[in-house]
C-alpha cells in the first residue's frame, strides 16, 4: 500500500509486525492507532468491547484489503486496531 511494511513469521505467517510510515514527521497524539491486534473472532471482540462501554472509534468495517475490523481506544486513551483478515 506504500505506508506500511509488514514483517511475517515464515513459519506462522499470522503472527506479524507492521510498521507505519510518518511521512510529516509528526509526533503522534493518542488519536493515531499505536497497535494493531490480529484475533481470531473480530465480531465477538466487538461486541465485547461494546458490552464493556468502551469507546468505539471506527465501526466494525470489512476493507477492501481483505481486513474486517473495529478501533477501540485503550484505558489510556490510545487507539487499538482490532482485526481479522478475510
Amino acid at each position: 500500500m506504500g505506508w506500511i511494511l509488514t514483517f511475517a513469521s515464515k513459519d506462522n505467517p499470522t503472527a506479524q509486525i507492521s510498521i507505519f510510515e510518518n511521512k510529516e514527521n509528526k509526533i503522534l497524539d493518542n488519536s493515531a492507532i499505536f497497535i494493531s491486534i490480529e484475533v481470531a473472532d473480530v465480531d465477538e471482540k466487538f461486541e465485547s468491547a461494546k458490552k464493556q462501554n468502551l469507546e468505539i472509534v471506527y465501526p466494525l468495517t470489512d476493507e477492501p484489503w481483505k481486513v474486517r475490523r473495529f478501533f477501540v481506544k485503550d484505558p489510556n486513551g490510545a487507539t487499538l486496531n482490532i482485526l481479522t483478515h478475510l
